[in-house]
């Protein structure tokens, strides 16, 4: 069995769970745990930095040697003494060029790599996260965490992480050579480190707040675009497609602010990075003319100080936004690793106990008890749990073979019977068992292998007709899917699609009509099952037929009861003929089941129940 993830709507900002604050100025804590993801690409990258590192070099030793070729040759007019020199400063040249292109070769490969196995691994904590924890995160927070926040990782892998190494190492070797040149020189541009150290720091701090909040209200938006193309239809018919706008265009409006935050912090330190280079080169420039003006210093050492010091501005002009990409960086590690370090709550035991071969199919709820986990419904923390139980102790048992049907009002609690079965939510209280073998007991896995889950809202993808089918068994036949397909009474609608089963039906299968839908999620449900191997099947069907119209409905209902024979089927009925298609019907009020027997005999014995039916006698 597949189970997809149905990720929760857009909330307004006084039901949203409070987010994390910024990240703290200085912590890097979240940006080292990705150090074994790049373990395994760890030569690659060192090399890389490595010849970037060489790179840069060269251009700190060409201005030397550029000193020697005017102090030199050119001063004294020895021009074949020139040669050499010129043509090591090619050299050099040529060895810079090298050294780029070889970094980006070397690092393109390992920060792609990382992406897609950090893209996988995020994708495996959704699908292992129980659906309780998908109820605190938007669809859209979820999408620009997978998708956005991973590329700026990327990013930072393959450019700013390794620059930053280049320029820790560049501008005090840099430094130190200028002193060498020029110790004046050298001091003068010593000095304009301490401002610079000062803004980059308050910087870094501000930064990291709006980049968060930019991330965040990214998200956002995400999510309020994506509703609003699913729900196009809904829009439409209701007319709400201006309010709909204006909440995107007031997001939107919020999203801008913050990004024009970043602008003005991150033109402030710029400005900053580029002006005082400058005023340093200015001052640098006044004295060494002074200088050699005065015979202390020469026109070489002057221009290879000046030549070194353009060279420095420029690492330095470019740390400013490389600051930036790591406060990014930052906030769209720890918005991973949010996701990451999410608890999984339904998990496999400890000493999970074997299948045996053969399973009967006897399904039992002991005095079960179930509460939605707080914050994911309508009540707060200080809700008490009692009052919170959807389920306050519900007893059946289905026995091999039988279908029971279950009714109820609406939120009486059978949907979340139902999701309980195959573990979607875990019991609060009591025990669900099948032959006798505590459900929590057994792997995840071999619990789902046994139950097949129909859903009242059918969840379709954009794949072809046979891949949505097909979902639970990828190696089903098309002879298997188009028995399926019969059992549902969707061959024919299926056959008149363009492509038949190849047909792609568009995201949702929002192309197709609800009663469509629903009868293609029932023949996933009903794949490759009769009634010989569905013993020991475990079927859970949340009302498969309520779109239907009623003369497809009893065709689909003679089909279902061939394959319903030899399964343990809980299906949830709302409809008299649904219910009539069960061996025993169950009625579930006020959280525990009042009421069991046939459906002709509840309809003799029970006012609420043929209430429920809309009063058939």
């Amino acid at each position: 069995m597949s189970v997809t993830l149905e990720l929760p709507s857009a909330e307004s900002d006084a039901d949203r769970p409070e987010r994390p604050a910024a990240t703290t100025p200085g912590r890097l804590h979240s940006l080292r745990r990705f150090a074994p993801y790049l373990r395994p690409h760890r030569a690659a990258l060192i090399g890389a930095t490595t010849l970037a590192v060489l790179a840069t070099l060269t251009a700190v030793v060409i201005p030397l040697l550029i000193a020697r070729i005017i102090d030199g040759p050119i001063a004294h007019r020895d021009l074949g003494g020139a040669v050499v020199p010129v043509l090591l400063v090619l050299l050099l040249g040529l060895l810079e060029a090298f050294g780029i292109w070889g970094r980006r070769w070397l690092v393109s490969k390992p920060a792609t790599a990382f992406e897609i196995t950090l893209r996988a691994k995020i994708f495996r904590k959704l699908q292992a996260l129980a659906i309780g924890r998908h109820d605190a995160w938007e669809s859209g927070q979820l999408l620009s965490r997978a998708v956005d926040d991973l590329a700026t990782m990327r990013r930072f892998v393959a450019f700013a992480g390794p620059f930053l190494v280049i320029h820790i190492v560049v501008i005090p070797v840099g430094l130190l050579v200028l002193c060498a040149l020029s110790w004046r020189v050298g001091l003068i541009f010593g000095f304009i480190a301490i401002p610079l150290v000062f803004i980059a720091t308050s910087f870094e701090r501000r930064y990291a707040v709006a980049s968060r909040r930019s991330q965040d209200q990214s998200g956002d938006l995400a999510t309020t675009a994506e509703e609003s193309v699913q729900g196009v239809r809904v829009l439409k018919a209701f007319g709400r497609g201006l309010f709909f706008g204006s909440r995107f265009t007031t997001q939107s409006r919020e999203l801008q602010q913050t990004e024009l935050t970043k602008v003005r912090l991150d033109a402030k330190l710029w400005s900053a990075m580029m002006g005082m280079p400058q005023l340093a080169i200015a001052f640098a420039l006044g004295y060494g003319g002074y200088a050699v003006a005065h015979g202390t210093m020469t026109l070489g050492t002057l221009v290879a100080s000046i030549t070194l010091a353009t060279f420095l501005q420029w690492p330095i002009i470019w740390t400013g936004f490389l600051l930036a990409e790591l406060n990014d960086a930052r906030t769209a590690a720890d918005r991973y690793w949010e996701i990451i370090d999410t608890p999984i709550d339904i998990t496999d035991p400890a000493d999970p106990v074997r299948l045996p071969e053969r399973v009967a199919g006897e399904l039992t709820l002991a005095n079960v008890r179930f509460a939605f986990p707080r914050g994911d419904d309508e009540g707060t923390d200080a809700t008490p749990e009692a009052e919170r139980e959807v389920l306050r102790g519900v007893s059946l048992t289905v026995r091999p073979g039988e279908t029971v049907a279950l009714v109820g009002a609406t939120g009486s609690g059978k949907t979340a019977l139902l999701n309980l079965i195959p573990r979607l939510y875990d019991v609060t209280g009591g025990a669900i068992t099948i032959d006798g073998i505590d459900i929590a007991a057994m792997r995840v896995a071999d619990l789902r292998s046994l139950v097949t889950v129909a859903f009242e809202d059918p969840v379709l993808f954009s794949a072809s007709v046979r891949e949505n089918v097909a979902l639970g068994d990828p190696e089903a036949t098309d002879a298997d899917v188009r028995r399926a397909l019969d059992v549902a009474q969707a061959t024919d609608f299926v056959d008149k699609l363009p492509w038949g089963l190849d047909t792609r039906i568009g995201e949702q299968g929002l192309s197709l009509s609800g009663g469509q839908r629903q009868r293609l999620a029932l023949a996933r449900a009903v794949l490759g099952r009769d009634g010989a191997d569905q013993r020991g099947r475990i079927m859970v069907l949340d009302d498969p037929l309520s779109a239907l119209d009623v003369e497809t409905e009893e065709r689909v209902q003679e089909r279902l009861r061939t394959v319903l024979a030899g399964a343990t089927t809980l299906l949830v009925a709302h409809r008299p003929s649904t219910a009539a298609l069960a061996d025993r019907v169950a009625l579930l009020a006020e959280g525990r089941i009042v009421a069991e027997g046939s459906h002709d005999h509840l309809l003799r014995t029970s006012a609420r129940y043929r209430e429920l039916m809309g009063g058939v006698s």
